[in-house]
Parts: C-alpha cells; structure tokens; sequence
C-alpha cells in the first residue's frame, strides 16, 4: 500500500457536517493503518508547518458539534506560485503522502494547484451555499436550510401578530438553493434568486396585492444575499401596498449549529470514500453527489461544471405560494 500518510484540511468557510467528514476520515485511515496529520487553519496552516497527528481519540465527541476542529481560513496567499511550492515543500519534510481537502471550489483550486506539485489530493465538498457545481449536495447544506426554516418560522409569528410583512435575507451569493428551498418550506410569498431576474411588480407588489384580496395579512419574502436589494424591496413594499415591512438578516447563525442527520451521514460517506480512493490509487478528484450518489470525478473537470438551478422548482414555488 503506497499510502501510508493522509493529511486533511477544512479551507473557505466553515459548515456544520465538517467535524462528521474528519471524524471518518481519521478513523477509517488508522482503520487501514495510515497515519492522520490534521493541518490547522487551512492551507495557511499547511504553507505553515501548523500540523499535528491524530489518532482515534482526537475525533472523540465531534460528530454532533458545527464548526471544524481543524479550523478554517481563508487563503489568498495560496494563489501564488511560491505559496503552493513551499507548501508542498512542508508535505515532502513531513511525509505527507496525500491531502484531503474539504470546502468549495476556491478549496479545490488549491487542491488543483498542490496536485501539480505532484501531491495527491482529494477533495470533499463543504459549504453551506451549495455553490459547488459538480456537486449536487454539499456538506452543511442541509443543516443551513433547517436553520433558515426555523429562525423563519419565529420571524412568522410577529409578522402575523402585527399584519407586516417580514423581508428575510439568507446566505447563498451566487446560488439561490438555500433561498429557493426554505421559501418553499415556509410558504413564502416570493422568492429572489440571482439565478433568476425578477420584476418587483410582477413578483413581488401583484403578488402581495393578490394575497391580499383573498385574505392574507402577513407576508414573507425570501432573498438571496448575492442580490444585495433588501433595503429596496422593503421601501418599495412600504410605498406601493401601505404594509409594514421589516428586514432580518440571519448572516452567519446559518454556518453554525449542529449539523442534521443528513449532514453527518453524507459527510462520514464521503471521509470513508476519501480514504479508499487514496488507498487504491485514486486521487486528484473531487468526491461528488450525483442522483443521490456519491461519485468522484477529476479535479480540473469538476471545477469546469457549470452550476444547474432548478428552475421546474423553482416555479412549482410561485405556483404555490399564493
């Protein structure tokens, strides 16, 4: 067996399932008789020589918890030609075999650049944005849009007591999967992806104003934090319908928390997959979940893949939400 030492890393933003991926890739290499080194902070950590082992213990009581124990950053100075070399020095000083990265796609172009330097890496998705295009799941992603759910349904009860209307803007830059899916979930009255172009008078005023002939007081709109408008939405709602409208940012209380069943058992799947790949010879991919299976594709393919909304879904949603 040509590997015998992983080294994993968390890099980008953090996400609630994280702990569950390093926790099964810590156990199932020591399982195989492979050494763990867990690098700290990312690939600054990994440029840095801020590595220590680990072993069956470290992963104790982290299954449940969000956040990485790895730490996380993120690493601009990684773009460069002398970062990646000297990193790869690190690896070769160290007896770093392999590197398992787990974040996004600005992860796995770092990935991309240590594989050229002849380092073996795999790559695990992990962002809560769901942005990774090869990818149809992402770890924390299920976890984020629970927490959505739930903050909204609190914000729903004051916006039914006082007949307002309550502007939500969640996490998701330049993918509206969260935004799209917990809309749905609370029966928002419009959603705004940046995926999709929308007019305020069509989607938003005609559709509060229609509601309201049949009945409906209170009223949710779901934002995509990638379109920046949520100051807008609500003055034009103020002005064109008379309705009171409030704006709740949820910002970063979507990265933490602990992460859902699904999170923990789709990121054990894919440390586990990561681990095997490595030890029969597999590397310089990235693990993906394609029709709810994971499978695994080359690095520089996967970060050519363009990203598919679900734009069917998308407009069951409107349908719905009247």
């Amino acid at each position: 067996m040509g590997c015998k030492t992983i080294s994993i890393l968390t890099s980008g933003g953090d996400a609630p399932g994280m702990n569950a991926a390093i926790r099964a890739i810590v156990r199932a290499s020591i399982s195989n008789g492979i050494k763990v080194l867990g690098v700290r902070r990312g690939f600054n950590g990994l440029i840095n020589g801020d590595v220590f082992e680990m072993n069956i213990r470290s992963v104790s009581d982290i299954i449940h918890k969000g956040g990485t124990i790895l730490y996380t950053a993120r690493s601009p100075e990684f773009r460069t030609q002398q970062s990646v070399l000297k990193a790869a020095k690190v690896c070769g000083e160290l007896g770093i075999d392999s590197v398992i990265v787990i974040g996004g796609d600005g992860s796995f172009k770092g990935a991309r650049s240590l594989s050229k330097m002849g380092i073996p890496c795999i790559g695990i998705p992990g962002t809560i944005d769901n942005d990774i295009a090869c990818s149809e799941y992402a770890i924390g992603y299920d976890t984020a849009m629970n927490t959505a759910m739930e903050m909204i349904d609190k914000i729903r009860d004051t916006a039914q007591s006082h007949d307002r209307c309550s502007i939500v803007e969640v996490m998701g830059r330049k993918c509206g999967d969260i935004a799209l899916n917990t809309g749905i979930a609370v029966g928002a009255t419009a959603i705004l992806v940046p995926e999709v172009k929308y007019d305020i008078d069509k989607d938003i005023i005609d559709r509060i104003k229609f509601t309201q002939n049949i009945g409906k007081k209170h009223f949710i709109i779901i934002v995509a934090e990638g379109l920046k408008n949520v100051n807008k939405v609500s003055k034009e709602i103020k002005k064109r319908t008379g309705i009171d409208s409030r704006i709740t940012i949820l910002g970063h209380v979507q990265r933490g928390g602990t992460p859902t069943l699904k999170d923990r058992v789709m990121a054990s799947k894919m440390g586990c997959m990561a681990v095997d790949m490595l030890i029969h010879g597999i590397n310089d991919k990235i693990i993906a979940i394609k029709n709810d299976k994971v499978i695994y594709m080359d690095i520089l393919k996967a970060l050519s893949v363009k990203k598919h909304f679900d734009i069917e879904l998308y407009r069951k949603a409107l349908n719905i939400s009247i």
